[in-house]
């Protein structure tokens, strides 16, 4: 159902039911009033008889007389007069009610039946003097109520064809006052329809007030596209920048590859290849890393440990750092770090964490420490270096996709890739000032059950 028409019938609805109750209204009104009308015709027409039958003492009714019992009636007037003592003196000979006494001289009506037909019957008594007899004149008139009802009916089949007439108005005025006052709403349908990926600019229409809170729901999620557009565009842009160099240095040293003869030189070629493929490997991990934490929907929910997670990275990474000479230590938390959320991405996020001390650490870097601990409702993980050092003002750089302090042979997405999962897990991740060397630490909120863990080990990072 269109809103145009449901707002004319929730418009039109109370107006037909209230319409309908003054049809039944006005048709008691209508009875109401053709009752009152016959009966001061009935009324009349008797006085009339009376005053005739007092003055010509019993004779027939004058022609006047009979004219005004005609015309003032609405309709056939029948009649009947008793004299003193009963005696017939004028009119019909059976009137419908012959056994009724009328009590007092006041006008008395009554229903009956006549002729098989229902009558309307007043009957008035007055005393009256004919010839040398004094007594009641006793005057009877009737008249059909079939007469009475018609003209009812007449009054009120005037009122509903006004009534009609007044309802058909009101329908189309307000069937076209609703088409226009659904004119904006029609503007802004318009608006809307305009509106492409290469045009998500605000809405500017004037609107009614009952709707500027869709317009403004509409622009801001117009402003969010458009952004989310700009974003994955420029996702696309750098990741394919990043992906053009690993795959140009591939391709230099495969189609170099046949022409060395030298075996050692080969090998160490060979050796090259292999480094550069795992690389682009890497990098296009990272970046179905990031597009599955940007675009990817729904977090994945399960239960798991952090200590376990960050316990089986640095076994999975501890012999690729001790091969270059460092120390590697891993404290882990007495107790669980219970948390709920994607396993997968907290451990790719912790190896990013010691990927990028790996690779950005410099020459003076000697040692990577990772621990675990619980502060104040939250599970934290840390790794430190003693390397060339990252500073907390250069957090907005270093956590920006595809972003570096100087060039290097990192990618630029480890730690943008860390902020994300941190974020998606309802965490924060922040770069520590310390005297010497980096060091990172992510907080993942702990589920209420296990927020009253003690805190272990020391807040800072020495």
């Amino acid at each position: 159902m269109s809103l145009r028409l449901r707002l004319f019938l929730l418009i039109l609805s109370p107006l037909l039911i209230v319409s309908v109750l003054l049809g039944m209204w006005r048709f008691a009104v209508a009875q109401a009033t053709a009752e009152m009308l016959f009966d001061r015709g009935l009324l009349a027409a008797a006085l009339a008889i009376s005053r005739d039958v007092s003055i010509s003492e019993g004779d027939a009714l004058s022609p006047r007389t009979r004219a005004l019992i005609s015309d003032a009636g609405g309709g056939e007037v029948f009649y009947h007069v008793t004299g003193p003592g009963g005696i017939y003196v004028t009119g019909y000979a059976y009137p419908p009610i012959d056994s009724i006494t009328a009590s007092g001289p006041g006008p008395h009506y009554l229903q009956a039946s006549y002729r098989g037909q229902p009558v309307r019957v007043l009957r008035m008594s007055e005393p009256t003097t004919i010839g040398n007899m004094t007594g009641e004149t006793i005057v009877t008139v009737w008249q059909r109520s079939a007469e009475r009802d018609a003209f009812a009916r007449a009054l009120a089949r005037r009122a509903a064809a006004l009534m009609i007439a007044l309802m058909a108005t009101v329908a189309i005025v307000v069937w076209f006052g609703v088409q226009r006052g659904l004119h904006p709403i029609r503007s802004l349908h318009d608006a809307i329809a305009l509106r492409s990926p290469n045009d998500l600019s605000r809405i500017q229409r004037r609107v009614p007030a009952e709707v500027s809170g869709i317009v403004a729901t509409l622009n801001r999620l117009f402003g969010q596209l458009d952004q989310s557009l700009k974003t994955h565009q420029a996702f696309i842009s750098d990741a394919s920048h990043q992906l053009r160099n690993p795959a140009a240095a591939i391709l230099s040293l495969a189609e170099s590859l046949p022409e060395v003869d030298d075996p050692v030189q080969k090998r160490f070629r060979e050796q090259e290849l292999i480094a550069a493929a795992r690389k682009s490997v890497r990098l296009t991990e990272q970046l179905l890393s990031l597009e599955r934490l940007r675009y990817g929907g729904a977090l994945r929910e399960e239960p798991f440990d952090l200590n376990d997670i960050a316990e089986a990275v640095c076994n999975d990474l501890g012999p690729e750092v001790l091969v270059r000479d460092l120390r590697f230590g891993f404290d882990r938390v007495d107790g669980p770090l219970a948390l709920r959320g994607d396993p997968v991405l907290v451990g790719e996020a912790v190896r990013n964490l010691i990927s990028n001390a790996m690779q950005h650490g410099g020459e003076s870097l000697t040692e990577i420490a990772v621990r675990t601990a619980a502060e104040a409702g939250f599970a934290m993980i840390e790794v430190r270096d003693d390397g060339q050092g990252l500073s907390p003002n250069n957090a907005e750089t270093v956590f920006r996709r595809f972003g570096q302090l100087e060039p290097g042979t990192g990618s630029g997405l480890g730690l943008a890739i860390v902020r994300d999962v941190a974020h998606l897990h309802g965490g924060t991740v922040t770069l520590e000032k310390v005297s010497r060397g980096a060091c990172v630490r992510i907080r993942f909120p702990l589920p209420q059950s296990n927020a009253n863990l003690r805190e272990n080990g020391r807040s800072g990072c020495a």
